[in-house]
């Protein structure tokens, strides 16, 4: 049989019950013959609170001791599962990022996984073991506990599953699957049985909550077999229907038909839109506004930059909304008299909607039917990314669900394919 990772997130394993109902899956899976390493988050809702607890202490906390609060949260979770394990009569060991040597850089609360040490996972897996490590953390060469950023428990799973060439990665979440957009949204949003990892790439990257963006991006890399689906079902199910149930993440080679034109519209209401006018246009302006920015380890998405009368232009990006105070404060007190820019505006109330498919490459008249849907509805776009696969907006907070359902309703993504 293979050797399979399981992933579980905080409200798969948000009180004893439920972490006792995913001990019931994974002796099911360990009963049919499979290796299987578990990787969890901390409960639903546990690292909120711990954060808040270091926040009462400092507004705005040393990231190095935030690491050390907030990965506790995931100890405790793996600690109860294998207890969990244990009584069902398995065997089963629980081991924390440093003990397993996920290593990472010493980017706090943000760190990305250098190397992992499998040996003595697989020494356990051969022993017949079930393996269960805490997600979202690791350890720097200095042997401080790092943690991997928000939704880093599917990193974990997906890396691990990497390192141990693990037959598949199975991240069991709320949803059973991948939808064509967000149903609380669009009721008539329909499940994907396939998505491709470059949709689930664009789709992650735009605002979708199913899979964590770096998650997606180490499965491609390293051609692990990944599937979406829901850890609400019964356990007991029998495990040939549960196996193939959810959504593959797959590669646009492996399929068989041509794909939709679009297969589903991703939005993200944690968007800030900032706006440096009056610089001017020269080489390495650009570099001039976004160096300091990335310095100060704040993501930039989608850059505009709009050639204006007499040498000057205006330059916009967009930020995710927790940066956006940190983002005007590092343009304003390192960048803004250094360009002699004539002011700095920013503006923390957009969202970003997008459209995602592969099928953009071989059919024409994409962007301006979404413009056009968009135009119907009284919408007005702030700013435009496309690659060859997405059509990405900046508009106004305030219709974002109705940007959503009326491009849903026009491309008619409710149709099976």
């Amino acid at each position: 049989m293979g050797l399979i990772v399981h992933k579980y997130g905080g409200t798969s394993v948000g009180t004893v019950e439920r972490i006792q109902s995913v001990a019931r899956r994974v002796a099911k899976w360990k009963s049919a013959g499979h290796q299987v390493v578990v990787v969890v988050s901390a409960m639903s809702g546990e690292t909120n609170r711990l954060i808040g607890l270091a926040k009462q202490i400092q507004a705005e906390p040393d990231a190095r001791e935030l690491d050390v609060i907030a990965s506790t949260g995931e100890q405790v979770t793996i600690g109860l599962l294998a207890m969990a394990l244990l009584q069902l009569g398995l065997k089963a060991k629980s081991y924390t990022g440093p003990q397993v040597r996920i290593l990472t850089d010493d980017a706090f609360t943000k760190a990305r996984i250098l190397s992992i040490d499998e040996s003595h996972m697989r020494a356990d897996l051969d022993a017949g073991t079930v393996v269960v490590v805490a997600g979202f953390q690791g350890t720097d060469d200095a042997g401080n506990i790092t943690t991997l950023g928000r939704g880093g428990s599917d990193t974990s799973a997906v890396a691990l599953a990497a390192a141990l060439k693990a037959d598949e990665c199975l991240i069991y979440t709320d949803v059973d699957g991948v939808y064509t957009t967000d149903p609380r949204v669009v009721p008539e949003a329909r499940r994907l049985r396939t998505v491709t990892f470059e949709e689930m790439l664009e789709m992650a990257s735009l605002g979708s909550k199913v899979l964590q963006i770096r998650s997606v991006e180490f499965a491609g890399k390293y051609k692990v077999p990944l599937r979406v689906l829901s850890s609400m079902t019964d356990p007991d199910i029998p495990l040939a229907e549960e196996a193939a149930s959810g959504t593959l993440i797959t590669f646009e080679e492996d399929q068989k038909m041509e794909q939709a034109i679009i297969s589903g519209i991703a939005f993200n209401r944690d968007e800030a839109k900032i706006t440096v006018t009056g610089v001017p246009d020269r080489p390495g302006i650009a570099y001039a506004i976004l160096g300091p920015v990335s310095d100060a380890n704040i993501d930039v998405d989608m850059i505009i930059q709009n050639t204006g009368a007499q040498g000057m232009t205006d330059f916009s990006f967009t930020v995710h909304r927790g940066e956006y105070q940190k983002a005007l404060e590092v343009l304003n007190t390192q960048v803004k008299a250094h360009i002699k820019a004539s002011d700095i505006s920013g503006d923390n109330r957009v969202c970003k909607v997008s459209m995602v498919g592969v099928g953009m490459r071989t059919h024409a008249g994409i962007a301006a039917k979404m413009f056009r849907t968009l135009a119907e509805e009284g919408i007005n776009i702030q700013m435009i990314s496309t690659s060859e696969i997405k059509i990405a907006v900046v508009v106004d907070e305030k219709y974002m669900e109705l940007a959503v359902r009326a491009l849903h309703r026009a491309f008619e993504l409710e149709q099976p394919n």
